[in-house]
């Protein structure tokens, strides 16, 4: 599994010395069972680390400049829990370069009627601060989160927890690189974009490599190692021979246990976490990769077909965000357009993600018109249900603009004897002539990564955080 290192979010509390010291200890032991009440609430995927109080432009400079450079740190979360003048903030914020999150709340839920006094009033001035640093960051332009609410209620730290698997797929978005093996299918459109201005806006790194560079690893791979792979293929799948004689179609398969392995090395040694293939660029190669690619989607590489290394990179961020979970490369393919069932039937050639499996995948072989290569191995199985989201990359020549649709995905009713490849299906939200005719409209392509795990804001949000057009279709 492609792991990503360790991550941590510094929790930074504004203050000032008005108050006094004895106020100021008592920030600190507040914001101290914040802290820990958060780490141990179970619901945050990375750990939280308090640090010294913002009472000066000095410190909270400092602290700044520190998250910059400090690899492990993913982002910022600040909480006012008394009135902090924002100037004070200006320099530092203008300076971090990382996501940062307002936590707009208070240590007490309720107002404490009986003994409330000046002093208490002092101590507990959220309300007050929010709304001065509030301020400052809006006309910084930062492009924060907010989170509003009590911090012990479990719909603020499902916020706050969504927020920092954003900030870390924004982080890992400067490590995203990708292996183009050939170029991209000829003449299709949708595929192209500006790798330059990529790299600039989103981080991403994207080579190109001749299929010969990919089939001397392929070829290296020796026989003891397909034949140990292969039997680890019959611990996880049910085997499917359909018309062909046992050992053919063992040949077949293990023509992809050979290939996953020499992908894998390749990827592993120019340390890139997503790729892309063309059946139109196979020259050495048995087979097309599909179960091959499959299993290594599976993995958490980012992967898109016919080269089409844009959503193959946005298939690595979003798994990510998602802790690699019900997350995918996904085509449209087929309309169900009888009245009252219309939906969307998606898959590929082959490579469909088994993270969005509801199934045992069993191991396929079947010809494929495209490619002119022996018959390959792949995954088949079919989708999970869920609400999810649909995500697409469009380069326009002067912009890049992201595509987002709501989706309803549910499992097949119907059996598919003859379709020798995965699927899933959804309906598309608001309805299904709205939803993909606005798609086509706003120039939508035909490859997206689905989640089922994700929602509509955070993809916004990281989508703001990297200055992104964004169309939202069910809006």
């Amino acid at each position: 599994m492609l792991e990503v290192s360790k991550k941590e979010f510094w929790f930074v509390v504004g203050s000032q010395h008005l108050y006094g010291e004895e106020a100021l200890k008592s920030v600190k032991a507040d914001a101290e069972a914040i802290v820990k009440g958060l780490n141990d609430s179970g619901k945050m995927n990375y750990p939280i680390v308090l640090k010294e109080l913002a009472v000066t432009s000095d410190t909270i400079t400092k602290i700044m400049k520190e998250v910059n450079y400090r690899d492990e740190v993913a982002g910022v979360i600040t909480w006012m829990h008394t009135f902090s003048p924002a100037k004070m903030w200006i320099r530092g914020t203008k300076l971090l370069q990382k996501p940062l999150l307002h936590l707009a709340t208070q240590f007490n839920e309720s107002i404490p009627w009986e003994t409330i006094d000046m002093d208490f009033m002092n101590l507990n001035q959220s309300a007050h601060g929010d709304r001065e640093y509030g301020f400052i960051n809006a006309r910084l332009k930062k492009q924060n989160q907010i989170v509003v609410g009590y911090w012990q209620t479990e719909s603020v730290q499902k916020q706050i927890a969504d927020w920092m698997d954003v900030a870390v797929a924004y982080n890992e978005s400067f490590n995203i690189k990708v292996a183009r093996f050939g170029d991209n299918m000829r003449n299709v459109a949708v595929t192209e974009g500006d790798k330059v201005e990529a790299q600039i806006q989103f981080g991403w790194v994207v080579d190109y490599f001749g299929i010969g560079d990919l089939v001397q690893y392929v070829d290296a791979v020796e026989d003891k190692e397909v034949d140990a792979l292969f039997a680890e293929y019959k611990e996880l799948y049910d085997f499917d021979y359909g018309d062909y004689d046992r050992a053919t179609w063992e040949a077949h398969v293990k023509v992809q246990a050979k290939q996953e392995i020499g992908i894998r090395r390749f990827l592993e040694a120019g340390d890139y976490n997503a790729f892309t293939s063309n059946f139109e660029d196979l020259y050495g190669m048995q087979q097309l990769p599909g179960l091959a690619v499959q299993r290594l989607m599976a993995e958490g590489y980012g992967f898109a077909g016919e080269g089409d290394w844009k959503t193959a990179a946005l298939d690595r961020l979003m798994k990510v965000m998602a802790h690699n979970q019900n997350t995918g490369f996904m085509e449209d393919y087929t309309y169900e357009l009888a009245a009252g069932k219309e939906s969307i039937l998606q898959s590929h050639m082959m490579e469909v993600d088994p993270t969005l499996a509801v199934n045992k995948p069993k191991i396929v072989v079947s010809p494929l018109s495209m490619g002119d290569r022996e018959d390959p191995a792949r995954l088949v199985f079919d989708g999970k249900a869920g609400d999810g989201v649909v995500v697409s990359m469009a380069d326009f020549g002067t912009h890049y603009k992201l595509l987002i649709n709501e989706v309803e995905a549910f499992e097949p009713t119907e059996e598919a004897p003859k379709l020798p490849v995965a699927r899933v299906l959804w309906k598309v939200k608001p309805n299904f002539h709205e939803g993909v005719g606005k798609w086509i409209e706003v120039g939508g392509g035909h490859h997206t990564v689905v989640s089922l795990n994700l929602t509509t804001e955070q993809i916004i949000t990281w989508a703001k955080l990297v200055d992104l057009e964004l169309s939202l279709i069910h809006i």
